[in-house]
């Protein structure tokens, strides 16, 4: 059994150790990444994340999605995480965990199920879909209701190629992905890696 609060320490300190020329670098080939997957939605509600803590950054993806598509982020509501439109420049407010959000009432944001596709992120993860998120199940309770039925949204997790692990233990709440996307790779749950585009 992975002692994941030892395994989540050490990826969490290695992530935030990645020198920023290498996180821009990153950013740019998730954006690729991201945006080449067989299953991206053509319209609808695209929700990513506010890079903290060393995460890999979404904004090459956001300023690079398609017409059809609007960007969310993540709301706290309750226990649940909720989503609203934002574009660079609308207003944001801190949350408890100091990560920027939109300044709406939380109630009014979307529902988990409204959106389309999900880029979730992660500390470390597996090719078989496993995730070992921050440790506060915000994304497993938000969307547990994908354990019992199918797509939509999409779950695809984001990360630096060197988060991945062999193998992750599987709790009874975790909520498996779709798909992993790094700078350099795609791993779609069902296939094997994807090359990146040369």
């Amino acid at each position: 059994m992975t002692d994941r609060n030892a395994l989540r320490r050490r990826l969490r300190d290695q992530r935030r150790a990645t020198p920023a020329p290498l996180r821009i670098a990153a950013a740019d080939g998730l954006a690729t990444q991201l945006l080449a997957l067989p299953t991206l939605p053509a319209g609808g509600y695209v929700a990513g994340y506010w890079a903290s803590d060393g995460e890999i950054g979404l904004h090459a993806f956001q300023l690079r999605l398609p017409p059809g598509l609007v960007y969310c982020l993540p709301v706290l509501h309750g226990d649940v995480l909720r989503f609203a439109p934002w574009r660079a420049g609308d207003p944001l407010v801190t949350n408890r965990y100091g990560i920027p959000e939109p300044d709406i009432e939380p109630a009014s944001a979307l529902d988990a199920r409204a959106m389309a596709l999900v880029v979730v992120p992660l500390v470390g993860f597996d090719t078989h879909g496993q995730r070992l998120g921050m440790g506060g199940g915000w994304y497993d309770r938000s969307f547990a209701f994908r354990q019992t039925a199918q797509p939509p949204p999409l779950l695809v997790g984001a990360a630096f190629a060197s988060q991945q692990v062999a193998a992750l233990d599987v709790a009874p709440w975790d909520v498996a992905l779709d798909a992993i996307c790094t700078e350099s790779d795609t791993f779609l749950v069902t296939s094997p890696p994807m090359s990146a585009p040369r």
